[in-house]
């Protein structure tokens, strides 16, 4: 085992929208910073734009084998690229509401209240909405909570067809909005946009980096500044701890087949809820014999990762839609038509086309003739449910003695997510689409295991003010040790019924923001640059 280079004044594990937006918060400061990121850059190819390649041939997608709690072998949807999971996410980039940070009562338990207020974090959202270029608009959404700013870009257009189900919905008595997306789209100038709403963009990488994530616009522009270095296929497997077992003092870090360490004053994980979960548990000590950070036995306990539905009703006229995500409805985010509890988010997903069907049921297309599929897909209308998935101590990561992730998971909320699924299909009707044909669509994954979609996996780590019931502390740092951070979205006490890249985005600046303070830094660090372009 080898000691590389001198000590770093922050080492931070995991580029995704927690750290890689962390790193851009941090990088003016002066202070060394260290990434590490197990996987390399994502490659530039045309393989990017294919959706063979994509969704058939899971080109991108990690080799990790997880067990779930029978110990069946699955393979995870997941992604180690600078980056992390937002290199291939639909850049969706919602708040939650307002009142998804005190107790919601569901109709099968209870979204528990955070630690924080709406208020403490609105900020963030904002500077996070300026960071990440979300594109939206102001006063659509009856239930956006109040903003200090208005979006920094106008929202993405709707073409014709999805412009139709905009005024059908409308029509209906709902409040259609346009979804906040974070992508580098001027549509007014169209040939200076790097953004050309291409159809593969949701689920696909940007070939021409013009996707919001954090490779782009964290990791990119911290990498910068002199004192940020990255390190890549640099795998994070354990962290070493003083005697009292009060500080990490060590990264041990699997490099070029063989273990180095970096040293760190402070340690900031951010792995993904699983992996993260993962890293603290196997970190176990005299100290610490249940894990890191793991007293109160809660690290990798309340996994979520919403119950989400991708479906597509089959529109009576053809949907030529290329950029189709662009439209949400959260009418029925807090209760839905003769039900008294939350039923979720409705939003748009990226176009089908042919080749995703035969990636994501390979045995029921394996005969299908392609001019069958393509018909399908051309009349397709893509949509995607989320609900709610409340904390449940049980749904917890633990690892087995071979080191592998070991995932036991119960749906939560299933009677919510049923409702939706059964609401958006009596609408079918008068919305333009053939009535009863709303078709469950596995739009991320190569099977049908429902635990392989961990797009939006959170939970594992969360903050709260009681050491006793939690794992972090609200500045997202360790109860039990004094220089370690998570700040993925494993910290969050509940995942509310939108997307959570934001959160973590905002989150992140925040902590980076208590990080500064408490290192001596102003937050406008004095480097004549500012923390947000």
């Amino acid at each position: 085992m080898t000691s590389a280079g001198s000590a770093y004044d922050f080492v931070i594990i995991g580029t995704g929208a927690g750290g890689g937006t962390l790193a851009r918060r941090l990088a003016p400061s002066g202070k060394r910073i260290l990434l590490l990121e197990r996987g390399g850059w994502l490659p530039r190819e045309p393989q990017n734009w294919s959706a063979a390649e994509v969704f058939v041939n899971n080109r991108y997608v990690s080799k990790d084998t997880w067990y779930d709690a029978d110990g069946k072998a699955f393979q995870p949807q997941i992604h180690y690229y600078v980056g992390g999971a937002t290199k291939l996410y639909g850049a969706a980039l919602y708040r939650l509401r307002r009142e998804d940070f005190g107790e919601l009562r569901h109709h099968d338990g209870v979204s528990p209240a955070w630690p924080i207020s709406y208020e403490d974090m609105e900020p963030y959202y904002t500077l996070a909405e300026q960071l990440y270029r979300v594109h939206g608009a102001r006063g659509e959404d009856p239930t956006e909570p109040p903003a200090s700013a208005p979006y920094p870009f106008p929202p993405v257009s709707h073409e014709p067809r999805i412009q139709k189900l905009s005024d059908d919905l409308a029509a209906a008595g709902l409040n259609p909005f346009h979804s906040p997306c974070g992508i580098m789209l001027n549509e007014a100038n169209m040939p200076y946009s790097r953004c050309v709403r291409c159809p593969t963009c949701d689920g696909f990488p940007c070939l021409v980096h013009a996707k919001s994530d954090a490779e782009v616009l964290g990791v990119r522009p911290a990498l910068e500044y002199p004192n940020v270095t990255l390190l890549t296929d640099a795998k994070a497997v354990r962290l070493d701890t003083n005697p009292a077992g009060t500080a990490v003092t060590q990264v041990v870090v699997e490099h070029e087949g063989h273990l180095e360490r970096y040293a760190g004053d402070i340690v900031v994980v951010a792995c993904g809820a699983a992996n993260s979960a993962k890293l603290l548990l196997m970190s176990a000590n005299d100290k610490h014999p249940a894990g890191l950070a793991n007293g109160s036995d809660e690290v990798g306990r309340n996994y979520m990762f919403h119950v989400s539905q991708a479906v597509l009703a089959l529109s009576k006229e053809p949907n030529p839609t290329v950029f189709q995500k662009t439209l949400g409805v959260n009418d029925y985010y807090f209760r839905g038509p003769d039900f008294d509890f939350p039923l979720g988010n409705i939003q748009m997903i990226g176009k089908s086309q042919a080749e995703m069907f035969r990636g994501e049921k390979p045995l029921e297309t394996k005969l299908a003739p392609t001019w069958a599929l393509a018909d399908v897909a051309s009349h397709a209308v893509d949509f995607w449910l989320s609900t709610e998935d409340l904390p449940v101590s049980d749904n917890r990561v633990t690892v087995d003695g071979d080191g592998h992730i070991r995932l036991r998971y119960t749906p939560s909320n299933p009677t919510a997510a049923q409702r939706l699924y059964h609401q958006l299909k009596s609408m079918l009707g008068r919305l333009g689409m053939h009535e009863d044909h709303l078709i469950h669509r596995f739009a991320y994954m190569k099977s049908d295991i429902p635990l392989a979609g961990v797009a939006h996996q959170a939970g594992t780590c969360r903050f709260g003010q009681d050491p006793a019931t939690s794992v972090l502390n609200t500045d997202c740092r360790a109860h039990e040790l004094d220089n370690l951070y998570v700040v993925d979205t494993s910290f969050v006490p509940s995942i509310g019924a939108v997307n959570p890249a934001l959160t973590a985005m905002a989150n992140a600046l925040r902590v980076g923001d208590h990080l500064l303070q408490r290192t001596g830094v102003s937050a406008r660090a004095t480097t004549g640059r500012p923390l947000v372009q």
